[in-house]
């Protein structure tokens, strides 16, 4: 999946000239916390969030002269250089820049200019989507070993049984390089009779691992 079939479109700008005062009004008006800082040729220069709103905002306590820094230019508070994605960015690449970088916003840029926005809910409502927990259905996890064709050999199993797969997801056994686990996400609410057979044929179940073995 790429960031272009998740980021938003339609987002809002500051210009670097506009002031504090202005920002705070959009970020609360919007129920928004970030808002990329473009120039006159709309490249990104900046981006700002409405944390660097708050801490650069008077207290209501202040005295009124100190209530001027909201007139203050976007410019003095915003930070700079901005990390961006590229729209044909994979998903799970700039999940990592995320993680990396500690941000929650992401601008996203084409030919030099700002096309969309991306931020940690997207990337969390994504997550959703491909671990498939978003359809109803069981979880079922399988240690295998990690050896070519190993995927679809489980796979079948789910498949004599005419059960729809929502997705997969694989992920290492601990710290065991010759075992993998293998995460389905299926369309039933009745899992044992896969579970059952995936046990007959050998596999160790990790999840749902109380169901008793069938008898012989």
């Amino acid at each position: 999946m790429h960031v272009e079939d998740i980021m938003n479109k339609h987002f809002i700008t500051l210009k670097p000239s506009d002031s504090i005062e202005k920002a705070h009004q959009l970020l609360v008006e919007n129920k928004i916390r970030h808002i990329p800082i473009v120039d006159e040729h709309h490249q990104v220069v900046g981006i700002i969030s409405d944390r660097d709103v708050r801490d650069a905002s008077p207290s209501i306590f202040s005295k009124e002269e100190d209530h001027k820094i909201l007139q203050k230019e976007i410019s003095t508070i915003m930070n700079t250089p901005v990390v961006t994605a590229h729209p044909l960015d994979f998903v799970e690449e700039v999940a990592r820049i995320f993680y990396d970088r500690e941000i929650a916003c992401l601008p996203v840029v084409s030919h030099d200019k700002l096309v969309g926005i991306i931020t940690e809910k997207d990337l969390l409502y994504t997550l959703i989507q491909l671990t498939g927990t978003h359809v109803q259905g069981s979880q079922i996890e399988v240690k295998v070993p990690h050896k070519p064709g190993i995927l679809p050999e489980v796979a079948n199993v789910f498949g004599k049984h005419g059960v729809n797969i929502s997705s997969v997801l694989v992920y290492p056994f601990k710290n065991d390089p010759d075992y993998k686990i293998l995460v389905f996400r299926v369309q039933t609410m009745n899992p044992l009779p896969i579970v059952r057979d995936l046990r007959e044929n050998g596999y160790e179940m990790m999840w749902p691992n109380n169901i008793p073995e069938p008898r012989i």
